[in-house]
């Protein structure tokens, strides 16, 4: 298998169903939910409600990403800081500043929608796109 080179400055910033967050997807394996993306997020713009439910990690290139809301509320990584959040954790994500990074998700994160509903990213019905995915794993 050949390597795979990605001409980010040649993709669209492709808006995701929360205001002000943006995303080009780097690599995403549909099978298994493993993706990596460059996330932005405008000045305020705020991640809801949202699971990791299996290893997450950021690194900043650009602005602030601030804990609003959960265990680890206040934390806040800037630019050249990494941080990962492990299986289960639970958070409201907020860039009071705008911010840039890259983004690695082992599988997507559930976000828990007001009306109840538990989505990806995009809007799809986690339990219906990623759940097989996930026992594929023995997770």
């Amino acid at each position: 298998m050949a390597s795979r080179l990605v001409h980010v400055d040649d993709l669209p910033w492709e808006p995701i169903r929360y205001p002000g967050c943006y995303v080009k997807t780097l690599l995403l394996d549909k099978a298994t939910g493993l993706a990596t993306v460059l996330m932005k997020m405008d000045p305020g713009a705020v991640l809801p409600d949202h699971e990791h439910v299996l290893i997450e990690q950021t690194y900043m290139l650009e602005g602030r990403l601030v804990d609003k809301e959960g265990p680890d509320a206040g934390v806040a990584a800037g630019p050249g800081d990494f941080i990962w959040r492990p299986a289960g954790s639970r958070h409201v994500a907020w860039a009071p500043d705008g911010g840039l990074m890259i983004a690695v998700f082992q599988i997507p994160n559930k976000f828990y929608e007001k009306d109840g509903s538990i989505v990806d990213l995009l809007g799809h019905d986690w339990g219906e796109k990623w759940s097989g995915a996930l026992a594929t794993r023995g997770a």
